[in-house]
């Protein structure tokens, strides 16, 4: 039987926050719990906001808390971020246009810039109807005279997905009603679509573990990887921690970083917490992700998001 074979991928586009930690521990408990090895990936596609100072970060943060990876990303390591695996993603573009499943699309520029990053709640639209995938040769030629430069989708076929999400249940979809997704964008830099569902084929990942917020994106992922000739791993979606007025934590809004809980607490306090809030243990007293590992089960894990609140931290 195969190994298991978990990751954590997070994105270097500021410090980590309470969110990202609670997801980095149950991707690293999960595995754990099955004594599988984990690899630690960094998505960096988004050039503008990601930064290698975030990544470093990240890292020592990550092995600070106790629960570091079996292989993975460092500055002498760069094969494991998505900015060193350009070729990688050529050859799967180019694999995708000899099968036909590709077509350049002229739609919004704000709309293409968006799709090198995991999609937001309430991000994700429908282009069911993207008038581009019907274009002429003819149409395309004076588009493009006319100095439009083109993003890349795939088309997606009337196609129903299902998959058994190991903490959510069966999930089924029908990849069109979320219409084609753009796979590389009009700068030539690869979609995030695109660039996990390589990543996860070629590193062998056998079992993701991230938060709920990408059930959308699985049968996407699903759909890609099978006509990339890949197995796809199985999925395991996990509850947000969100704010009082029920927002994703996010970097983006500054929520309660790694960094003041570094000044505050001790990465054991920092676990308990989390431990206690997702439902692991029945206190929040400190322990270390190790000791955790022999208590944890999904089981225990809400289905609901968890409300956050971060005075009860500070």
């Amino acid at each position: 039987m195969k190994k298991n074979t978990g990751r954590y991928a997070p994105s270097p586009s500021g410090v980590m926050h309470v969110g990202n930690i609670s997801s980095s521990l149950l991707a690293w408990l999960d595995c754990k719990s099955l004594e599988g090895s984990l690899i630690f990936r960094i998505e960096d596609l988004d050039r503008d906001r990601c930064k290698s100072e975030y990544a470093r970060k990240i890292a020592d943060d990550l092995q600070w808390l106790g629960i570091p990876w079996d292989e993975g990303w460092s500055e002498d390591r760069p094969e494991y971020a998505q900015s060193s695996r350009t070729m990688l993603y050529d050859e799967a573009f180019c694999f995708l246009q000899r099968k036909n499943l590709v077509y350049p699309c002229y739609c919004s520029r704000s709309r293409r810039l968006s799709a090198a990053s995991a999609p937001h709640p309430g991000e994700q639209t429908s282009d069911n109807s993207c008038r581009c995938r019907y274009l002429s040769l003819t149409e395309r030629s004076a588009l493009e005279n006319a100095g439009k430069r083109p993003a890349w989708k795939l088309k997606v076929p009337d196609k129903v997905i299902s998959f058994n999400d190991l903490h959510y249940g069966k999930i089924s979809e029908n990849l069109s009603d979320g219409g084609d997704f753009i796979i590389r964008r009009s700068d030539g830099l690869y979609a995030y679509q695109l660039a996990v569902s390589v990543d996860d084929m070629t590193m062998g990942i056998t079992r993701v573990v991230r938060g709920r917020d990408l059930l959308n994106s699985t049968p996407k992922q699903i759909w890609l990887i099978s006509e990339l000739g890949g197995t796809p791993p199985e999925y395991c979606h996990a509850p947000l921690l969100v704010s009082e007025d029920r927002r994703k934590m996010s970097k983006r809004y500054g929520d309660l970083s790694m960094e003041a809980l570094r000044e505050r607490l001790e990465p054991e306090e920092i676990v308990g917490r989390l431990a206690g809030i997702l439902g692991i243990t029945e206190s929040s007293s400190p322990i270390t992700a190790e000791e955790l590992v022999e208590r944890f089960s999904w089981d225990k894990i809400p289905e609901d998001d968890i409300i956050f609140k971060d005075s009860e931290w500070l």
